[in-house]
Order: structure tokens, then C-alpha cells, then sequence
């Protein structure tokens, strides 16, 4: 019965800003690291940002001082702020969640996530 499910993509220009959510279905949502990728035509699935379970972050360096993961464990929800967007930025962005978020927790590898959303569009324009 685990479900990841975002919402907030959409079109924006560059400069604008966006805010994505993630609403997940999952046991121990708190103690989990949770993340945000995205994946661009033709190229891989990278790692954005990510979160553990005391609030630890990380960041991809391209995004650093201009996205903002966080969380709220009352409502088992996953967000991530993001300003300043640039042409780069567009990307299907997907949310993932693992099983461990405690110290040591990878967040920005993919073998930390098992369990993923079915991603939403974020378009950036000129």
C-alpha cells in the first residue's frame, strides 16, 4: 500500500519560482531519508536534494542556495522549494523515499530510494 504521489509541476520563465509536493502512504514516514530526482530527455536520472530523519539535508551543487527540501511528518508530506529556476531546471522531478534516514544516510544515491512517485513535469522557459 506504499504510494509517493507529486503535484505542483507545471510551466514557469526562468527566474520564476515553483513549489512541488509529495504526499506519501508509507509506515515510519518520519525516521525514512526522502528525496527529490529528476530526469531530463535523453539524459539520466539524477539526485537532487535530499532529507533525513532529523532533518539532515543535502544537495545537488547545481541547486545549492536555490532549493529547499523539507518536510512535514504530521502530514507525511515532501516539498521542495525552488527558486531561481533556469532552462537547465526542466525535468520530469520525481520524489522517493527509503528505508533508512538515520546517520550514514546516503541521501543523494539512488540505492538509498526503494519506493518512488510517478514523477510530474516541471517546464522552465526563456
Amino acid at each position: 500500500q506504499v504510494q509517493l504521489v507529486e503535484s505542483g509541476g507545471g510551466s514557469v520563465q526562468a527566474g520564476g519560482s515553483m513549489m512541488l509536493s509529495c504526499s506519501v502512504s508509507i509506515n515510519s514516514f518520519d525516521r525514512r531519508c526522502l528525496g527529490w530526482f529528476r530526469q531530463a530527455p535523453g539524459k539520466e536520472r539524477e539526485s537532487v536534494a535530499g532529507i533525513g530523519r532529523d532533518g539532515r539535508t543535502a544537495y545537488k551543487d547545481s541547486v545549492k542556495g536555490r532549493f529547499t527540501i523539507s518536510k512535514d511528518n504530521a502530514k507525511n508530506t515532501l516539498y521542495l522549494q525552488m527558486n531561481s529556476l533556469t532552462l537547465e531546471d526542466t525535468a520530469m522531478y520525481y520524489c522517493a523515499a527509503g528505508p533508512w534516514g538515520g546517520a550514514g544516510a546516503r541521501l543523494l544515491e539512488e540505492r538509498s530510494y526503494n519506493e518512488w512517485g510517478q514523477g510530474t513535469q516541471v517546464t522552465v522557459s526563456s
